[in-house]
């Protein structure tokens, strides 16, 4: 039988857990990519293969370092990639920065948004923000893709630029037209919130779908969520279990979470404790906090695993480690420390 304090803890089962974003109404917290002015390699390799046919050298390094030298941005551009991931060549950020400076000074777009990329992230120069967002912008308004989407970042941040959530969305949706992923869930997310624009649920669901569609993880759990709450869609839990699956496929930690948490509902499934058990401890794997907490009320309560107050205590301490409250709480009520 379950205990007062357990039963509240196992029952208080958030099954809406938006990833990487802000908060769906009691969910934990979402938060905007730190700076993800990460490393989009997809995006930059994509243009940059485009460039190799008309250097019109491809894998010859000596013939590119020549029409390098004598000015050609596309090959300094692409020399420039060569030495950043040693493709032909001994790896070397200063090298990298060098060439992509050489051809960003002529205007070349895509060597802009590098020479950003390596500004945003220090490596080969110092880090700067300031500059990094300067040359985002450069290319950024000769329709770069991928540099709306970091400029937009830098306005959503606060780096290297005023903090403007109108900017940030209005570059978002530049590149979310154009159908770049994280920049249709990034928008969504302002929609979430009403950043930049005024709060929109409808629009929300609809920019997560089209990031979903494309496979985006954290786009795909946030539509289930979506679906659970019946916020800017229908309430449907069997079409939400859909998106949190196909995020959990990608071993997306919330969406396993989820998962278990609907399982321990019956929504969208038939109730089985066991089975949110197992998604739990997948999750709880990936060091995911709420779902060390849930295997921890699982264990003291032997709800789809056997009685264990070890292994209970176990992944309580983990999830509180973490800065988990209600973890920390249960184990202040059991004497426990962590």
């Amino acid at each position: 039988m379950l205990n007062s304090r357990s039963l509240c803890a196992w029952l208080a089962i958030p099954l809406v857990v938006v990833s990487s974003g802000h908060a769906l109404d009691a969910a934990p917290g979402v938060q905007l990519p730190a700076i993800a002015v990460s490393e989009n390699t997809v995006s930059r390799q994509g243009a940059l293969a485009s460039q190799r046919a008309n250097v019109k050298v491809q894998n010859d390094f000596e013939a590119i370092r020549l029409a390098a030298e004598k000015g050609n941005a596309e090959a300094q551009n692409y020399l420039g990639w060569m030495y950043e991931f040693g493709r032909g060549v001994t790896k070397s950020d200063t090298e990298a920065v060098k060439w992509y400076r050489l051809a960003a000074e002529q205007g070349h777009a895509n060597a802009q948004n590098n020479l950003g990329f390596m500004y945003a992230n220090g490596r080969g120069v110092m880090k700067n923000y300031s500059e990094a967002a300067k040359w985002f912008l450069l290319a950024a308004e000769k329709n770069v893709t991928i540099a709306q989407y970091n400029l937009a970042l830098m306005y959503a941040d606060g780096r290297g630029v005023m903090k403007n959530d109108s900017e940030a969305v209005k570059w978002y949706r530049r590149a979310a037209e154009k159908n770049l992923a994280d920049a249709q869930y990034n928008l969504a997310l302002m929609y979430i919130d009403g950043r930049g624009v005024t709060k929109d649920d409808t629009e929300a669901a609809m920019w997560f779908r089209r990031a979903a569609d494309q496979g985006n993880a954290d786009a795909q759990n946030n539509l289930g969520s979506m679906h659970v709450q019946g916020r800017g869609v229908e309430q449907n839990f069997t079409e939400a279990m859909k998106w949190y699956r196909r995020a959990a496929d990608q071993k997306n930690a919330a969406a396993q979470y989820n998962i278990g948490g609907m399982y321990a509902w019956g929504q969208g499934v038939e109730q089985n404790f066991t089975e949110a058990v197992r998604w739990w401890r997948l999750a709880a794997q990936q060091r995911h906090p709420g779902s060390q907490y849930k295997l921890g009320a699982a264990y003291e309560n032997g709800l789809g695993v056997q009685q264990d107050s070890i292994l209970a205590l176990r992944w309580y301490r983990l999830a509180a480690r973490q800065g988990h409250a209600d973890a920390q709480a249960t184990l202040r009520q059991m004497g426990e420390s962590w």
